[in-house]
């Protein structure tokens, strides 16, 4: 075999072990179901405002936020989640806590070893700008084991990449099933119960509350201009921030309607209709996506016309799909149809 041929296969080698490694989704911030942006998040909020797989968390007094996603990034990314301080807050009760949060499943993560004395090292990389300088906090935790693992990051007015790689941990595997094992938090802002202890470095540690934020880092809600910008996140196995892995819109969409999606049936077109006869069910069966993380919670949104039923209402559904439906008070010919585009259904499974 020539040279030239040889570095060739080399070459391709390389490029397929370096696919399918990133373990988190939508790291591009290109999916965003549940609309592009949403205002007033603070106050105790525990949702997904506009991004899929990315979470809010907080208890504030008074700070609250725009969190939308916007058409800007470094090269290569046309996507970002924005955060924008829209009501300051100076005074910070010892309880108060903002963050972004990133939550995998146990059965995501068994590559890492955890637990094991073969527990390999993770890096999570992102890129993040600001209107101004800032420190923030990017914690590991793992819920399974109630351990941590943290390191500060700095933030600039440029886009800028973060690597930052964490030490094997070989105390507390990560459950192997499909609940909530590890956690990813960007604090952004936090009171004097999560930055009072002894901040420890790149340490595997059992989880303290006063631990977990460094005393030194910048509260987002210190100002109305304040920002803070991130797109291309990435978790995988390793010391070795490698490229970003870019997955289709159609990949990144599937994964994430595996915890959420939404059902959306043609404006002014029969969704479900029968004969009701005594007063039974009249209903229709629709198939999910893909297969659900677990059994969803639904909620249809909206009000539908009806004619012979009252509003639609979920009876029956499971990870593959749901049957969607309403009894009559009369034996007759029924339906139902969205009005607008506001009248949809939802399926939920998130962690």
């Amino acid at each position: 075999m020539s040279k030239a041929a040889d570095l060739a296969r080399t070459a391709s080698a390389s490029e397929t072990a370096l696919g399918n490694r990133r373990i988190s989704m939508n790291g591009a911030m290109i999916v965003a179901q549940r609309g592009t942006s949403a205002t007033g998040i603070g106050a105790s909020d525990n949702n997904f405002p506009c991004v899929d797989r990315m979470k809010v968390r907080s208890e504030l007094s008074a700070g609250r936020a725009t969190v939308s996603q916007v058409a800007d990034g470094p090269s290569g990314f046309v996507n970002c989640l924005k955060f924008a301080c829209t009501t300051a807050d100076t005074s910070i009760a010892a309880g108060e806590t903002f963050f972004l949060t990133l939550i995998i499943e146990g059965q995501d993560l068994q590559q890492l070893k955890k637990g094991t004395s073969d527990a390999e090292s993770v890096t999570l990389s992102f890129y993040v700008k600001g209107n101004a300088s800032a420190t923030y906090t990017l914690e590991m935790k793992d819920q399974d084991n109630g351990r941590i693992n943290t390191q500060t990051f700095a933030v600039t007015t440029s886009w800028n990449k973060i690597s930052l790689t964490f030490i094997p941990d070989t105390t507390g595997a990560y459950d192997d099933d499909n609940l909530a094992s590890l956690q990813v938090n960007w604090h952004l802002h936090a009171g004097s119960t999560y930055t009072g202890g002894t901040f420890a470095s790149n340490t595997w540690a059992s989880e303290v509350q006063a631990n977990r934020v460094s005393s030194s880092a910048t509260s987002f809600l210190d100002s109305t201009n304040r920002t803070f910008f991130i797109t291309g996140v990435q978790l995988e196995v390793g010391t070795v921030a490698t490229p970003f892995e870019h997955r289709s819109y159609g990949q990144e969409l599937a994964l994430c309607q595996r915890y959420y999606h939404e059902i959306r049936p043609k404006v002014n077109a029969v969704t479900v209709r029968g004969y009701n006869s005594s007063g039974a069910v009249v209903g229709a069966r629709f198939q999910n996506p893909v297969t659900m993380r677990t059994e969803p919670s639904c909620v249809v949104k909206g009000t539908f016309a009806v004619s012979n039923m009252a509003q639609p209402a979920f009876q029956t559904f499971d990870t593959s799909g749901c049957t969607l439906g309403s009894a009559t008070s009369s034996a007759a010919d029924s339906y139902f149809y969205p009005n607008g585009t506001d009248d949809y259904f939802t399926l939920d499974a998130e962690l």
